[in-house]
């Protein structure tokens, strides 16, 4: 099996979703409400911050700050 790089976006996302799943299935087993006016926003930062970190992450593996490969210069 061929290796794959590692995605933190991925592993972002997929963190956030699950703790979203855990924390509406203890509440309601608890029969809690879950205050929704904060559960999107949140999500939208996690996600934006997620997306962030994977695009430094890739500019940090191409090693030269995020320029493309097919950049060439004359000398």
């Amino acid at each position: 099996m061929r290796k794959h790089r590692f995605d933190v976006y991925a592993l972002v996302a997929g963190g956030l979703f699950t703790a979203l799943a855990v924390l509406y299935l203890v509440a309601s087993l608890n029969d809690r409400e879950v205050n929704s006016r904060f559960v999107l926003p949140l999500t939208c930062i996690v996600l934006g911050g997620g997306g962030l970190a994977g695009a430094l992450v890739a500019a940090a593996r191409r090693g030269r700050g995020g320029a493309r490969d097919d950049d060439h210069t004359l000398d």
